[in-house]
């Protein structure tokens, strides 16, 4: 039986909901649309941590999860990861794409004490490159694919683009939540 407390802490996890595996980006508008928010998104980002004390941003955004820090140097992690899984399926075909251990990642002493401005850097300079790439993409190259060994299944560009959207608002979610919670915004 889920207790309220389950729930509340799913929400904490989840602000903005789970992702829907399997959602593509299939028309020209929607893929406009990820891109834009793609684009936007380092800026939104900088926006709602740029005023933050240590203390703010050494706090966990719920009860057992990543702080604020790891929250912001997680991302730059991912998203560098996912600009070079676009260009190896754009590359290569159907490509095996290497996996890590993202909570390990989170865990080391540069992602749990840095500043976040050399992360914040790595997303701007990400985004930028990722955006140029997915507007020069050919409309049948968005059903290129990579391999996810761990999934078992070829993820295509068009799902992958939807994917990083929801990674993009979900934790950027976390954070305006956390601010609001604690009266921070």
């Amino acid at each position: 039986m889920t207790t309220l407390l389950d729930q509340d802490l799913e929400v904490l996890k989840y602000p903005i909901g789970k992702f829907v595996r399997g959602t593509k980006a299939s028309t020209r508008e929607r893929i406009i649309e990820c891109l834009a928010f793609i684009e936007a998104f380092p800026e939104k980002l900088r926006a709602e941590v740029q005023a933050l004390s240590d203390a703010q941003l050494d706090s966990p955004y719920r009860p057992g999860g990543w702080t604020v820090r790891q929250l912001v140097h997680h991302v730059a992690d991912s998203h560098s990861q996912t600009l070079h899984r676009f260009k190896l399926a754009l590359t290569e075909e159907k490509p095996v794409i290497k996996p890590y251990k993202e909570a390990l990642w989170a865990e080391h002493v540069d992602a749990r004490t840095m500043p976040l401005d050399p992360s914040l850097d790595i997303i701007a300079g990400t985004h930028a490159r990722w955006v140029v790439v997915m507007r020069a993409m050919k409309p049948q190259e968005w059903d290129r694919v990579f391999v996810h060994p761990e999934q078992q299944r070829e993820i295509a560009l068009c799902e992958a683009v939807e994917l990083y959207v929801w990674h993009s608002k979900h934790h950027l979610a976390h954070i305006t939540e956390l601010k609001r919670r604690e009266g921070w915004a």
